[in-house]
């Protein structure tokens, strides 16, 4: 295994890629979210492609067009389709004995990939979607958790026998309490109609998904509260933070990974 830097073409600017090779015919594409260059946040796409290569799959990671060490136009998630189509066509060229892409993204980086109907992967994974929507004019969103979230913050509260003393203890600030306890009641929003239009883009992918969802996270937690629960492809890490940083975490997101590049 060995690891290139290279550019490729995107309409007419260039991106920059990273391919960790290897022999397999299955290959993970890494779609980066937000504005991260393709090494990931503290290099952990970097790391990840590092793994899965050493198990036996080609990775190709990407900075798309006005990130990192790419050229062009910062758009956001929503105008990347071409972007990660580039990329999929580059992967594919430079990987020949490559049959089959797995494509994994990560908040909007997932995003992107459902809102392009898959971008013409075989197999999705997709991480703590990002589904809040912005205020056009200010860029400010709402940073309240979903009363989902705050019902069971409360709970593993009044489980906790130390918590429990506090509040028997005057130790807890009434006020913010009932205020909680009044959002925890409210109804659940109405999915946005961001993630209106990413379940019609998955509705059209004909192809295997696998949904990841870091239980800690509110970001997953916002998409838990607009989504059928009940979803069998809703895989949950326990405990798990937005970019699983911790070892049991990267090690749950690594055995996903590797299951669907081995299905």
């Amino acid at each position: 295994m060995s690891r290139l830097s290279l550019t490729f073409a995107c309409g007419n600017q260039t991106l920059a890629g990273t391919l960790d090779t290897a022999p397999g015919s299955s290959g993970l594409l890494i779609v980066t979210g937000g504005n991260e260059i393709r090494s990931g946040a503290f290099g952990g796409q970097a790391a990840m492609a590092a793994r899965i290569a050493q198990a036996g799959f080609p990775v190709f990671r990407f900075d798309r067009r006005g990130i990192g060490d790419s050229e062009g136009e910062n758009r956001g998630f929503r105008h990347s389709a071409k972007d990660i189509a580039a990329a999929l066509d580059a992967f594919r060229a430079m990987v020949p004995q490559m049959s089959r892409v797995v494509a994994f993204g990560n908040c909007d980086a997932a995003s992107a990939l459902m809102l392009a109907g898959g971008a013409g992967m075989d197999t999705l994974v997709l991480s703590n979607p990002w589904t809040i929507e912005q205020d056009s004019a200010s860029g400010a969103t709402d940073d309240t958790p979903p009363p989902a979230a705050i019902r069971a913050r409360y709970l593993e509260k009044l489980t906790n026998p130390r918590e429990v003393m506090r509040l028997l203890g005057g130790g807890v600030n009434l006020r913010k309490l009932a205020h909680g306890i009044r959002q925890a009641l409210s109804p659940p929003p109405p999915p946005s109609s961001l993630a209106q239009d990413m379940a019609a883009g998955l509705a059209g992918f004909g192809g295997e998904v696998a949904i990841l969802l870091a239980t800690a996270d509110r970001t997953a937690q916002v998409f838990e509260g607009a989504w059928n629960k009940a979803d069998p492809r809703i895989r949950r890490c326990e405990g798990a933070g937005h970019a699983y940083v911790e070892p049991e975490h990267s090690a749950w997101l690594d055995a996903q990974l590797l299951e669907m590049l081995r299905a």
